[in-house]
């Protein structure tokens, strides 16, 4: 397998930005359900893939969201082309006849407690949702992933009645560089790695 060359690394890793602020620029449909079938191919248990999707774009499903909005994520998200809403399916197991045929998983995964598959869910969710903005970044979108915003309003606006729950909120749109703050600082390996 060959390595990724600078301009690409620089576009997911080194130049890419938490946004804040943003272009008025839509984004198409097409591209939000690219950036789906590209971070659909991140690795999960089992292939268990238990991330779930709602794209939030216009200004009614907008002001729905708004609520459970933490104060400092109000205009940075009304002001965004879309959000996605990132969620994961705590009924994935249903999905394991078509997701890993080889054998039952289903049942095996049905029979596991409740806490543990929800738990299962949200661990996969959440390495699909790292997957999914180097995606929106790979297709040329910036992203403003959020964790402030209050689970239960957003899961009862959008998912009242349905086995999805809330994850991360991942802003998208064409970011205004103008508005950037300088980068902090990363920790250096010898500070946050080790090699055994």
């Amino acid at each position: 397998m060959s390595t990724a060359d600078e301009s690409t690394l620089d576009l997911l890793f080194l130049k890419a930005r938490t946004h804040t602020a943003w272009l008025d620029r839509p984004v198409d449909d097409e591209t939000l359900r690219r950036i789906y079938e590209l971070a659909k191919m991140a690795p999960t248990a089992a292939n268990t893939q238990p991330l779930r999707v709602l794209y939030v774009k216009s200004r009614e499903a907008k002001e729905l969201l708004r609520p459970g909005l933490a104060p400092g994520n109000v205009d940075k998200t009304m002001n965004a082309p879309a959000t996605a809403v990132l969620a994961f399916d705590s009924a994935f197991h249903e999905q394991m006849p078509k997701l890993f045929p080889a054998r039952d998983m289903k049942t095996a995964l049905a029979q596991k407690p409740d806490a543990e598959r929800e738990r299962m869910a949200a661990d996969g969710a959440m390495l699909q949702a790292g997957y999914f903005i180097l995606a929106a970044r790979s297709l040329g979108l910036d992203c403003g992933p959020m964790g402030g915003f209050d689970k239960a309003k957003v899961d009862a606006a959008f998912f009242e009645g349905t086995t999805w729950r809330s994850v991360v909120l991942v802003n998208l749109g064409h970011g205004d560089a103008a508005k950037l703050h300088p980068r902090n600082p990363r920790l250096d390996f010898e500070e946050a790695g080790k090699i055994v």
